[in-house]
């Protein structure tokens, strides 16, 4: 299953993405969680994250390969090319296609907190998107940015980027996390002018933790509205209050996206069931 087939067929794609857990115990609950969503008949792929520079390249191979084959779910393999070689890239892409993984999200990747190997031959997803569309017979997906990318000079500059990636091969973009509907409604409208014509999928990111999602907006580069974060800041020490917010603005944000026309939603489960166990449940009532 290509899942670039799955957008246009009328109905939301949903999927949910994972990171690779470190140890095996880890790895087994985490096939619990996708089981568990998986009841809700969803999702309609998995995606797995890839770490900084290919740090965790092999626990990332291994977990795409057995949640397809465990739980019979299309999954995706997340592939960041920053530091590797073509010869490093094509071995790698080469084993998934050999144990069935056909669906590559192709990103350029974060640098490591060491640094980057001399060797590395890839700048750009873009590049790795050219290189695995004269390689391989896989579907390829990329990612965007509604808020900007951190280290893009300009909007106009980062979207070309976007466009660049879709000419080359990209059937579908997913976006970096958000949290004002209207930032992203308004990167689709550029994005159409600039001739981007492949879904644009939102992501998700359910928020049950105030520290914790300050530091990845601060990170990627993303904003909390400010009525938003003065609510979670009130109740910052209180766990179940903040997961209640979070839940009821993930929700009635996912029910604007679906009613305005967006492809899918595609969550950031941080490996976690419950919140977009809630969320998808309420969304298909």
């Amino acid at each position: 299953m290509i899942i670039g087939d799955l957008y246009g067929r009328g109905t939301p794609v949903f999927s949910f993405e994972f990171f690779p857990p470190k140890t095996e115990a880890a790895a087994d609950d985490l096939l619990t969680t996708a089981a568990e969503l998986k009841q809700l008949h969803a999702p309609d792929f998995i995606s797995v994250t890839y770490g900084a520079g290919g740090s965790t390249r092999a626990r990332t191979l291994d977990l795409v390969s057995r949640i397809q084959k465990s739980l019979k779910i299309p999954t995706m393999a997340h592939l960041a090319c920053l530091g590797h070689t073509r010869a490093e890239i094509a071995d790698i892409v080469a084993g998934l296609v050999s144990d069935g993984i056909v669906n590559i999200l192709a990103l350029r990747g974060d640098v490591p907190r060491e640094g980057l190997s001399s060797n590395g031959e890839f700048h750009y997803a873009s590049e790795l998107i050219e290189f695995l569309r004269e390689r391989f017979d896989v579907g390829l997906g990329a990612a965007c940015y509604p808020e900007m990318h951190p280290q893009a000079t300009n909007p106009d500059d980062d979207l070309r980027w976007a466009l660049r990636k879709t000419e080359l091969g990209a059937r579908f973009l997913i976006t970096q996390l958000f949290f004002d509907n209207n930032d992203y409604f308004a990167f689709v409208s550029r994005a159409r002018a600039a001739g981007v014509g492949t879904p644009i999928v939102p992501g998700i990111m359910p928020i049950t933790n105030v520290a914790q999602i300050e530091r990845f907006t601060k990170m990627c580069g993303a904003r909390i509205p400010q009525a938003l974060y003065a609510r979670l800041d009130r109740h910052r020490e209180d766990g179940a209050a903040v997961m209640a917010i979070g839940l009821e603005h993930a929700i009635t944000q996912c029910r604007e996206l679906l009613d305005r026309g967006a492809p899918g939603l595609h969550f950031y489960t941080l490996n976690k069931s419950l919140s977009t166990r809630v969320i998808l449940s309420a969304i298909k009532s």
